[in-house]
């Protein structure tokens, strides 16, 4: 017991360490991202996105604090114009566990009735969120990240929590060649 402790203990680390939001990106790799010192909202784009006028402000919230943890400033002149878009589907999760009596090869008379077989079904949504950088001179877009990841909204805490480790998660990999390894 005393050795399962410590190794319970890294376990939990590691696994609270670990992202559960997967992220991609591309971009224009003929763009210099470091010309980019301000940006703004394009409210065409994100009047778009299929989601509550609540989480469309948390989600603009969200990317504001990470681009201006940048470096970046909010402008009314910008370089870039930033907009998102929003996906969500519904995801079924089935595990099964299987037990069985017995040992060695051959006929096993315990593994008809004595077999444990439990079958988890879970139910929830993915959600996916895309966060554009438009090029504002050039009317380009010149990065993508997206965000893919289980949804938690049992309460409006939870749920902010929950969008700013999205957005913390897709904003870390910009400008390119800052991608977590």
């Amino acid at each position: 017991m005393k050795l399962l402790k410590p190794f319970i203990l890294i376990f939990a680390v590691l696994l609270s360490s670990c992202s559960s939001v997967k992220v991609a990106t591309d971009y224009d790799s003929k763009v210099d991202f470091s010309k980019y010192k301000t940006f703004a909202f394009y409210k065409t784009g994100i009047d778009k996105a299929e989601i509550s006028d609540l989480d469309k402000r948390r989600i603009l919230r969200a990317i504001e604090t990470e681009l201006e943890l940048q470096g970046l400033s909010k402008s009314e002149n910008p370089d870039m114009l930033v907009s998102i878009f929003t996906k969500s589907r519904e995801k079924v999760n089935v595990t099964q566990n299987n037990f069985g009596y017995g040992f060695g090869w051959g006929w096993n008379p315990w593994m008809w009735n004595g077999m444990n077989n439990n079958v988890n079904v879970s139910q929830y949504t993915e959600g996916t969120l895309f966060i554009d950088f438009i090029d504002k001179t050039r009317k380009e877009l010149v990065w993508q990240g997206v965000g893919t990841g289980a949804l938690k909204i049992s309460n409006r805490e939870k749920k902010e929590e929950r969008i700013k480790e999205f957005v913390k998660e897709i904003i870390s990999r910009f400008p390119p060649g800052n991608e977590k390894k």
